[in-house]
């Protein structure tokens, strides 16, 4: 084989090596930050992940907030009519951020099935519910009328 041709033959070899790792890094960040949602029933039939981050959905319970010190840490608890997840957050709460409206948080599952929140989405009016609330709601049978 002449040396040009075999000098050819090493660079393609090369960048094809390169275009190799360049997508498998690209892969594996994609892969690191992919956030399922998941409803509060998937969580408590054990379908949502216990050691990754996810966005959990639902409706905010009436009653159901609490602050247990005088810190900035929340408690409160998230259904979609037909299971609920008690959902910690430390940090400053959304404006919109009501009993009764529909949130997304995102976080993970501690030990004791408490879902520790990262960060709390709120709808931005009466007429929005975040796309993955509305369709995990609508699987579940209707909210019993008081």
């Amino acid at each position: 084989m002449k040396p040009a041709r075999k000098q050819r033959l090493m660079l393609i070899g090369l960048m094809v090596l390169g275009a190799s790792v360049a997508t498998g890094f690209a892969l594996k960040s994609f892969n690191e930050n992919l956030m399922y949602f998941f409803s509060t029933t998937d969580v408590m039939d054990g379908k949502a992940p216990k050691d990754a981050l996810f966005r959990l959905g639902g409706m905010v319970i009436k009653g159901s907030v609490e602050r247990p010190n005088d810190g900035m840490m929340v408690r409160f608890k998230l259904t979609d009519f037909s299971k609920e997840v008690t959902v910690e957050y430390t940090g400053i709460l959304p404006d919109l951020f009501r009993e009764g409206q529909g949130i997304v948080a995102n976080g993970k599952l501690d030990s004791h099935g408490v879902f520790i929140a990262q960060e709390v989405l709120a709808k931005h009016d009466e007429n929005y519910m975040p796309p993955e609330v509305k369709g995990s709601l609508k699987n579940q049978p209707a909210a019993p009328q008081k």
